[in-house]
């Protein structure tokens, strides 16, 4: 199955994104005559997986290679860098150019930066006096869709950068992001913001709308009537629990990239001894888009009715007489078998960790925190997986989980334990884990995971006033988010789905109480569709846009969002009454392991 996902069921016509954004690639190496060796960064070569097929590059006469310190090995007279605008990148180039020098090598070198080029990077290209010998161009890549429902902006480092760093570079890739979205499908007439990032945003958009005007025509009727930008900081809890629906468990155990997965083979049925194969998951997988956002307990059900009825449709066309029509139904049936192996085959390696006393007994933890009903036990169980030496994430997890619902760590526990729990637990996790986490536990207490507790809790008014524990949740049957996390309702989206409903004005008190500032603004001389009524709570009939779709919502999520969260957004979607669609924008997808990895320090 190509890896590539299917985007024809898309609310929004993100195919035209990604053919432009082919053709820009393919005008670039076009324009550059000759046979050329393309020499891409790693990472941005699996981003352009999602755009466009190697098999076209090749067409081109054009060598493929992945950048690393290593030199260029190729016949090709021109050489052509795709890279993001990281400075560290820019030594290895240098060192290729000059060691091509030394061998007597003559060749063109070029550099497209992804999605734009920055002074930083071309003065050290200077300092290493090779800039004079390379063209440089951009590659202005802003938004890749990875399904017909999410758009990545492919920034892995932003919440590092805004929180830890203190560079907001990454803020404005997001306004170019939504701004070049807003000249292909019109510009967004109502904007609502929560949190210090996605205010800035905002802001950075605003500014864009004075600086670079609209055509007349873009200021036409929008095809996207709202946008929702919500700050990972403001629900820094969710991406903290572990996730139950069968995506989320695939990315917190297996971990998803560029949508797909990489394996042992065997753990697919196919036996070849330490061989890796990678298996696509994305909206072509019929299958998949059937279950991947179903609690994963139901999921191991739903697979197992499946395969029940194909035996048993197998088994009637073994002894009966069948008409034709009967033949050709079971031969479809049997088209989805490979679909099925693959899904049975990841249930079932997922199962050998969901089913461990460890991973329950964590489930039990994280909803003993989220509850607020023993800070006690939760404390005593973050000690003794400390002094087990269980792995530093695990215990960061639900160490941080701990301290952003309880605003802090205890003071009691500090004055209690040589003046400061606190410091006690740095020590521990050093003794435990080597000092080279000293910088990691720096940039936690940076961005507020873990701090003293100075002020009384939130968290209990929040979880009371929006709902987030559902008592008796059924998995099989939802009628609630919260059965991505079997009870626990995502904070977020309980945000998203307020803030589409009714705006912010409404919970004004409680926004109040989340970190960050809020803003909702409506655009002055942009034209919303006929249904922005229904979008601010209107009770009457659901209107939808002119050619019978409905209305479309952008919910951005600055920091990253989690499988979990965007299983919870469809799931709102496709309820009956609601009057829009979601397409969700994210500077990366996270889990809780990945967001707390973005903030390590290194060394070594």
């Amino acid at each position: 199955m190509a890896q590539i996902p299917n985007l024809d069921n898309s609310p929004l016509n993100l195919k035209s994104l990604r053919e432009q954004s082919q053709r820009d690639l393919v005008k670039i190496l076009k324009d550059i005559r000759g046979k050329k060796c393309l020499v891409i960064e790693p990472k941005l070569g699996g981003t352009l997986s999602l755009i466009i097929q190697t098999s076209l590059l090749k067409e081109y006469g054009i060598e493929l290679r992945h950048l690393s310190a290593e030199s260029v090995q190729t016949d090709c007279s021109k050489v052509v860098y795709l890279v993001p605008s990281q400075r560290d990148l820019m030594k290895s180039i240098s060192s290729h150019v000059h060691d091509d020098i030394s061998k007597g090598l003559q060749r063109e070198y070029y550099i497209y930066f992804v999605p734009r080029r920055e002074i930083q990077c071309e003065r050290i290209l200077e300092e290493e006096k090779v800039h004079h010998l390379i063209t440089i161009g951009e590659y202005p890549l802003y938004v890749v869709p990875l399904d017909e429902d999410i758009l990545s902006f492919e920034l892995d480092l932003a919440y590092k950068q805004c929180q830890v760093d203190g560079d907001t570079g990454s803020l404005w890739h997001i306004a170019k992001a939504i701004h070049k979205l807003e000249s292909t499908f019109g510009a967004i007439p109502n904007v609502r913001a929560k949190g210090k990032a996605s205010v800035m945003v905002a802001d950075i958009l605003d500014r864009m709308h004075t600086e670079e005007p609209m055509n007349s025509s873009d200021m036409a009727l929008s095809e996207i009537n709202t946008l929702i930008l919500i700050d990972r900081e403001v629900d820094m809890i969710t991406p903290m629990c572990s996730q139950l629906t069968y995506e989320g468990l695939i990315d917190e155990f297996l971990r998803i990239n560029n949508g797909s997965v990489e394996l042992d083979s065997s753990i697919m049925g196919v036996q070849q001894e330490g061989k890796k194969m990678k298996v696509p998951l994305n909206s072509s997988d019929k299958l998949l888009k059937e279950i991947r956002d179903l609690n994963f307990e139901v999921v191991v059900q739903v697979l197992k009715q499946k395969a029940t009825s194909m035996k048993q449709d197998y088994a009637e066309i073994s002894t009966a007489n069948q008409s034709v029509s009967e033949l050709k139904d079971f031969v479809k049936k049997l088209n989805s078998l490979p679909e099925m192996t693959r899904h049975i085959n990841l249930a079932q390696h997922l199962s050998t960790f969901t089913s461990k006393p460890s991973f329950l007994a964590k489930l039990d933890m994280e909803h003993t925190i989220i509850e607020a009903s023993s800070y006690d036990i939760c404390l005593e169980y973050i000690e003794e997986m400390i002094h087990k030496q269980e792995p530093l994430i695990n215990v960061l997890r639900l160490l941080i989980l701990f301290s952003v619902t309880n605003s802090g760590l205890p003071k009691k526990n500090f004055d209690y334990l040589r003046k400061a729990l606190f410091t006690l637990w740095k020590r521990e996790l050093l003794h435990s884990y080597g000092f080279e986490h000293m910088a990691t536990l720096n940039n936690l207490e940076k961005v507020g995971w873990l701090k003293k507790q100075e002020s009384k809790s939130n968290w209990l008014t929040v979880k009371r006033a929006l709902q987030l524990i559902v008592e008796d949740t059924d998995t099989a049957n939802p009628n609630d988010i919260a059965y991505v996390f079997s009870g626990y309702a995502p904070l977020s989206i309980r945000l998203v789905h307020n803030a589409v409903l009714s705006g912010w004005r409404p919970m004004e008190e409680i926004l109040k109480l989340l970190p960050g500032p809020h803003t909702e603004t409506k655009r002055a001389g942009i034209t919303s569709s006929p249904s922005f009524a229904t979008l601010q709570g209107a009770s009457n009939g659901l209107d939808k846009i002119a050619d019978g779709r409905r209305s479309l919502v952008l919910v951005v999520f600055v920091g990253g969002v989690t499988f979990a969260e965007i299983a919870a957004l469809r799931f709102l979607s496709a309820r009956e009454g609601m009057a829009y669609d979601l397409i969700i924008g994210t500077t990366k997808i996270v889990n809780g392991h990945s967001l707390v990895e973005t903030i390590f320090e290194r060394f070594g």
